[in-house]
């Protein structure tokens, strides 16, 4: 009963929020919150008794287009990231995390499913999620959840199949920019802030966080180069821009964990902070994503807060990517994950990482795949792809006119992967190969993934967001 309440309730919600906002933004200033940590310590031991508790919260926060080497905790020497970095220095943090695909929708079916995009069949701007795909949505309602999205990015939109699961799935609408706000990125035209979704999510947690929940956050305020004054630390180029605007981003999700301490929810929650690419800034000639397959677009942060803090926090080496991040969780909570997945629980990785061992990726590979003419009507796929392993990464680029090209990059000793070494490697060059050629060759998981005429007016809206669709 009380969960029709809260369907019931939640338009009501939404709305109470959004006016909310707009009445209150052109005085609410983010800032970075005080002593929010009052979290119990912690030890190893702790982390496999989590399974056993029966009051654990998932929140699942998705920062759009966030570049894992950019925040302090993954080595960078600016100060962008002081709240993320705080929670991986008090849980877990995976060293090398690698996205599904560099463009937002095909990232997330992978993300959410735990399936490599050749076997969701999730790969052009006009497929949908079909419904016999499990997403975590769906697991976490069964397990007694409730389930409640926040988003703003269109790719995500219900209208593709992304609310599967989730008895609230809402956009929170857009309001009056404050004035103390720059937006620098100059191909949008979508008007909203993340302020307004992460007041709603607040008023959600007062009025109905007692029960149960699992409340996923997608944050784009980072995808539109949003910052204020204050996050305005880092100068004034492009890829400046992109940190001053990390920093704000940071700061808003210091503000909801300051609310999530407030209400005594910190010590029942398990936090997981991912995104669905990175952003390139010159590195072979151009910027942005949904482009290329290149580190710079495809190496992502992923942390796991706990209920407790961790000191010292710990670092899992291993190679990991995003289809593993539900699995993951899913043993965290001692929930069974859904069968024939491509991703695997990296609980173990965790625990022999916590125990000071060096955890052994067995050679497995990752990928991340993309069809570079996913946003094309009528043009035939040219599919680009990374293969990564150990410090190896293999990239191939289907070009017009049957041509390919191949490069492979070794981290180990060119960590920005710029010097081509697919001559002086044969060896590894034609092993990777192979594993890219079965790779295409996988069985999908469903039939054909659908799809859907798309309207100019919500093509507008996804070109809005700096996506050229022709």
């Amino acid at each position: 009963m009380q969960k029709q309440l809260l369907v019931q309730r939640w338009p009501w919600l939404v709305a109470a929020g959004v006016l909310a906002v707009a009445f209150l933004s052109t005085f609410v200033e983010i800032r970075l919150p005080g002593d929010w940590d009052r979290r119990p310590r912690g030890a190893a031991e702790d982390i496999a008794r989590l399974r056993d508790r029966g009051d654990l919260n998932v929140l699942f926060i998705v920062v759009d287009t966030l570049r894992a080497e950019r925040l302090g905790s993954y080595g960078y020497e600016r100060d962008t990231s002081p709240v993320l970095d705080r929670l991986a220095h008090s849980g877990v943090r995976f060293a090398r995390h690698l996205a599904q695909s560099t463009w937002t929708k095909s990232s997330m079916v992978s993300l959410w499913t735990g399936l490599y995009p050749a076997r969701t069949g999730v790969t052009r701007y006009d497929h949908v999620i079909p419904e016999a795909a499990r997403m975590a949505a769906e697991l976490l309602r069964e397990a007694g959840f409730q389930t409640v999205g926040l988003w703003r990015n269109g790719w995500v939109s219900p209208t593709f199949g992304f609310d599967q699961g989730f008895e609230v799935y809402q956009k929170p609408a857009a309001t009056i920019l404050p004035p103390n706000l720059r937006r620098e990125n100059p191909t949008l035209s979508d008007r909203g802030t993340d302020q307004s979704l992460i007041e709603v999510a607040r008023e959600f947690l007062r009025v109905s966080g007692q029960q149960r929940w699992f409340l996923y956050l997608h944050l784009m305020d980072l995808h539109e180069y949003i910052y204020d004054a204050e996050s305005a630390l880092f100068g004034s180029s492009h890829s400046d821009l992109y940190d001053n605007s990390i920093r704000w981003t940071d700061g808003s999700i210091g503000l909801f964990l300051e609310a999530l301490s407030e209400l005594g929810q910190l010590e029942n929650t398990l936090i997981a902070v991912t995104s669905d690419h990175g952003e390139a800034f010159l590195e072979r000639g151009y910027e942005g994503h949904a482009r290329e397959v290149y580190r710079e677009s495809t190496e992502v942060p992923f942390l796991l807060s706990l209920p407790f803090r961790l000191e010292p926090g710990v670092v899992v080496e291993a190679r990991t990517q995003n289809v593993d991040v539900w699995p993951t969780i899913f043993d965290l909570l001692g929930l069974e994950p859904p069968e024939g997945i491509d991703g695997r629980s990296r609980l173990p990785d965790i625990l022999s990482s916590a125990s000071g061992q060096i955890p052994d990726d067995g050679g497995r590979i990752a990928i991340a795949d993309l069809d570079r003419n996913w946003s094309r009507r009528n043009s035939d796929p040219l599919p680009t792809i990374a293969v990564v392993e150990g410090t190896l990464r293999y990239v191939r680029v289907e070009h017009a006119g049957d041509r390919r090209s191949e490069q492979l990059f070794d981290a180990r000793d060119d960590p920005r992967e710029l010097r081509d070494l697919a001559a002086e490697e044969p060896e590894a060059l034609e092993r990777l190969r192979a594993a890219a050629d079965d790779y295409y060759e996988t069985e999908p998981a469903w039939d054909e993934a659908p799809t859907r005429e798309i309207g100019e007016l919500e093509l507008n809206l996804l070109r809005a967001l700096g996506y050229k669709i022709e």
